[in-house]
């Protein structure tokens, strides 16, 4: 299982929010390179970045800061929030981002996603799904589509998709524990390579994806706050 410690970037700066209400952000660090370099001290593989202002705007806000941290450390960042053209996707990839993460635009647009695949391959293209009562949401979280999350990611199987990011917006930033059953749903029924995102708080929710099994969990809020120490899971959790 693969760990993904996430940065979600809002004004330039690392914050969390709880349920993806952004009226309701705490801010962890006003320099989110710092923390970037302090996850790749700590022996991740990867770090998972989140766009929040570009997220809302549909267009990359905090470019400036993410170049930042792809220039500071040397493992893969994957990004997400506000990619909306193939133009972003070939911006963020010139950046030096390992892979994109589309949400909003795989709703609305599937061919969007075939047209990404077919030119940069699937390596590059991750489909975010974020679902609320297993209806998926977009626009930042903003509007609950008509999508049952896991029909989503079966279409997006379809058009050429590997992975996803399903995240569980009424665990997210809450501490309680990720939603085990949503995630095992997602896994046995679409077969792909599902990255768990949502409620993680512990080492025992860490184990407890792994069985289902994800191939991959994000960590934030519970790295933040120390309940989950980044060094101890990736010695847990090494390939």
């Amino acid at each position: 299982m693969k760990l993904f410690p996430a940065i979600d970037i809002r004004n330039g700066q690392c914050v969390r929010l709880r349920q993806g209400q952004f009226h309701d952000a705490e801010v962890y660090s006003h320099t989110p390179v710092n923390v970037a370099k302090s996850f790749e001290a700590a022996g991740a593989a990867h770090i998972h970045i989140v766009d929040l202002d570009g997220a809302l705007a549909g267009r990359s806000v905090n470019e400036e800061v993410i170049r930042n941290i792809v220039q500071a450390v040397s493992i893969p960042v994957e990004v997400g929030g506000g990619i909306r053209t193939v133009q972003d996707i070939e911006n963020k990839l010139n950046l030096g981002i390992g892979r994109v993460i589309i949400g909003t635009k795989a709703v609305e647009s599937p061919q969007f996603v075939r047209e990404s695949i077919r030119r940069f391959g699937a390596d590059k293209i991750v489909v975010g799904i974020d679902a609320k009562n297993g209806m998926v949401a977009t626009d930042g979280w903003e509007k609950i589509s008509s999508y049952d999350a896991v029909q989503l990611a079966l279409e997006m199987k379809e058009l050429g998709v590997k992975t996803i990011v399903y995240t569980d917006i009424s665990r997210d930033g809450m501490l309680q524990g990720p939603n085990i059953e949503l995630m095992r749903d997602m896994v046995m029924h679409t077969g792909l390579d599902i990255i768990a995102s949502g409620g993680v708080s512990s080492m025992k929710d860490l184990d407890d994806l792994n069985s289902v099994p994800v191939y991959g969990v994000i960590i934030g809020k519970a790295l933040y706050e120390r309940r989950i120490h980044l060094g101890e899971a990736v010695k847990k959790y090494a390939e």
